[in-house]
């Protein structure tokens, strides 16, 4: 039977940004490939421009994140929500390694930190009503952010909650959540 991990541990909430997947893998020796959520993708069979970006960013990516698989968000003009923004980000998910005053690429943003502390569905409701009135952290101004994501740090396990459309769905004629 597997250990069982304590709920009262730190947690990590970020902003949900509504984009797409992105990552950013650098070898050893300094090569790139990029990817979206379920495969890897290149200029010339592209992910809303990620990879295209990623090629023209190749030099500041591979020295500013250096070797190693980097997962974000791609975002902004003509992806999802938009985020009434007239360019394209890239965020960067590990807020533990890319956050505060970390050294990154110029070219590279980071999801907002909400909170930080031990892991509250209080404190995330908090963080959830601050967007609701407040709007995005990232796209400051726009009135209709997605949600947050929180990182359990014990478990090692992601968890969504939206401002929209979160409640439970029961699978159709056997009233199971």
């Amino acid at each position: 039977f597997a250990s069982i991990g304590r709920l009262s541990r730190t947690c990590v909430v970020t902003e949900k940004i509504d984009g797409t997947n992105g990552c950013v893998h650098i070898t050893d020796d300094g090569q790139l490939l990029v990817g979206s959520r379920t495969r890897w993708i290149t200029p010339e069979d592209d992910n809303f421009g990620f990879a295209r970006w990623a090629r023209e960013h190749d030099e500041q990516l591979v020295v500013g994140l250096g070797p190693g698989t980097h997962f974000g968000e791609w975002w902004g003009l003509g992806i999802q929500r938009k985020y009434g923004l007239k360019e394209k980000r890239f965020s960067l998910f590990n807020v533990t390694r890319w956050g505060d005053d970390a050294v990154r690429p110029i070219c590279c943003y980071v999801v907002p930190t909400l909170y930080t502390g031990p892991f509250s569905t209080v404190a995330i409701d908090q963080v959830l009503g601050d967007l609701a009135i407040e709007g995005s952290r990232a796209a400051p101004g726009f009135m209709n952010p997605e949600g947050v994501v929180v990182w359990h740090e014990a478990s090692r396990v992601l968890f969504k909650k939206t401002l929209g459309g979160d409640g439970h769905k029961s699978q159709k004629g056997l009233g199971v959540c």
